[in-house]
This record gives C-alpha cells, structure tokens and sequence, in this order.
C-alpha cells in the first residue's frame, strides 16, 4: 500500500498543543504548552512516527517492502516501527539486544502480533550496530532490507521533526522562547533546531538527556544541523537521574504527581525526566518571568505496560 495513499498516513496530522496550569508556573510567571505528540496516533505516536515518516517514504520510493531496524527489548522505536510496518504493508524485522526470553515482554509481544520477526544478539554484537563490516553482513544476511538505525535517528528523520515546529508556529500566537525536547540519540533535538532556524529562528531549543555522559551527543547533532545556523541551542546533561532507564522515587513520585496535576500521562526514562528537569530550571528561576515555553511530549507511553511488570513504576 502506497502511503501517500493511506489513509492512516493522512489521519497522522498535526498533534495538540495543551496549555497547561500549575501554582508553580503562576508562581514564577512562565506559560508553558506541551506538544502532544503523544497524540498523533494510538499506534505509532511520539517522535517515533516523526523519524519514521521520511525513512519510510524513502523505502517506499526504493521500492523496499522489508524493513529492519536496531532496538532495546523495550524500545519505543522497534514498537513504532512495527505498528507502522503492519500499517503500511512492509515486512519487519528487529535485531533485539539481549536473550530471547525479552520476546514475551509487553512491547516484543505487541511488536510480533504486528508481524515483526525478532532476531536476539548479545550485547558484544548489538555494539556493532553501527560499523560497516556488520552491516554488510545483516545486508548480504538480508538483501532485499531498508536498514533504518538504532531509534530512527538519521539524516530522514530531521525533516519530519523539523514539521513540529511549522505546526508550532502555526498552532501559537504568541512568540516561542523556549522548546524543550527529551534527548536520548539526539535526532529529535537536531531536528527542532533546524526547524525553529527555518521557521522560529528566536527561539531557544533545549535536549533533556535522558542517558549519563552525553556530551558526545553535540557530535551527532552537529552532523545534522548546517554550521550556518544561528539558532540558540542546550544540551543538558546532569538532570539523567543515574542514566538511561534509571528510575528514582523522586522522579517516579513526581510523574505521578504531573499527571495528577496536569492529566498528562508521562513515563520516566524520556518525557517523565525531561518536565523533572524543566520543573527545577523553573524552581530555580533558570527562566525570565514572562517566559513562553512548550515541552514536546515525545511519546513513549507503550513502555509503562513494561515498567510495571518489572516493579519500576
């Protein structure tokens, strides 16, 4: 199926922009939005679809009918990618890190009802993932395969991010200062900065790294942002909360109180650790009062269903 000519594809429009209310924000004068990508779609939502949208077009123009992809066993990415495969009629496949008994956890059991197949490697050769000689083995292993990498973050996946900020402008009457985003392979944070150069060239991008030792981040997104960019960007690095996939109780304590507070459901290894570090830059009076922000709700919410199974929310 074409899917230009899908109609999923043309139902995947712009997604709500919700303002929200809270004592603290009055208290210390800031409006603040969240841009719920959350919404787009039950299936492929998040800035998952957003990364997708290009890569699979561009399989579609090649021709590709198969898809295969990198991921965790409870990767966000590797559980778009198969609603979106099952949606669009390509066949799909996962290189998993770790053992094979992950394929009945909530999101690789939802991912196989899709028609994902699941290929488990360790972790000395899912490090591979990214180096030539492995890849041209995975592609004489599997010839007739669109290779899109770990997450989705590629040179594709820009301008489908960079589409948040058209819908932003668009969706705000008021100028945009700040732009929050949760930061894992920094694509998603790439793209906004592109975008608000080409559309919202005031505003200030922000990445939230959800992982430890991230500094090596502003190297992907400079492959991926032009050097003639003169848009103001951060990548913050200290608010990870012990690194990737680690859980507090005070970060669990505050999720569950935002979505009590606001009725925005978060998880928190992205969107649940990026409002954690905008509450306190807010706390801390990081922001002029009269500041106009919007935090990008990237999704992730399947992961919960796995989070709770192990007892970590």
């Amino acid at each position: 199926m074409s899917i230009h000519g899908s109609t999923i594809y043309q139902q995947i429009n712009a997604s709500p922009l919700q303002v929200i209310t809270h004592q603290l924000l009055t208290e210390k004068g800031i409006h603040l939005s969240v841009k719920r990508d959350d919404l787009l779609h039950p299936e492929i939502a998040g800035n998952k679809w957003r990364k997708l949208k290009y890569n699979l077009l561009d399989a579609e123009a090649q021709q590709k009918k198969h898809i295969l992809s990198f991921g965790g066993a409870f990767s966000n990415h590797i559980h778009a990618l198969a609603a979106a495969c099952h949606h669009f009629k390509f066949k799909s496949t996962g290189i998993i890190r770790g053992e094979a008994h992950y394929a009945n956890n909530p999101t690789l059991s939802q991912a196989q009802q899709w028609g994902m197949t699941l290929q488990f490697v360790d972790r000395k050769t899912y490090r591979l993932k990214d180096q030539t000689e492995y890849l041209s083995t995975l592609k004489e292993q599997y010839p007739e395969a669109y290779l899109i990498p770990e997450g989705g973050s590629n040179a594709l996946a820009i301008p489908g991010v960079e589409e948040i900020m058209i819908e932003l402008v668009e969706q705000h009457s008021k100028t945009i200062d700040h732009v929050f985003t949760a930061t894992g392979s920094a694509g998603t944070l790439a793209g906004l900065i592109n975008g608000a150069f080409k559309y919202s060239p005031t505003t200030q991008v922000h990445g939230i790294a959800v992982l430890k030792d991230a500094l090596y981040l502003k190297h992907n997104i400079k492959q991926w942002v032009g050097e003639e960019h003169e848009v103001s960007w951060h990548l913050h690095t200290q608010h990870h909360q012990g690194g990737y996939g680690k859980v507090t109780k005070l970060l669990t304590d505050f999720c569950h109180q935002f979505t009590n507070d606001t009725r925005i459901p978060v998880e928190p290894i992205y969107t649940g650790k990026m409002f954690y570090a905008l509450w306190q830059l807010i706390e801390q009076d990081y922001f002029p009062r009269g500041s106009n922000i919007v935090a990008l709700h990237t999704g992730g919410l399947q992961g919960l269903a796995g989070l709770r199974l192990l007892d970590k929310f």
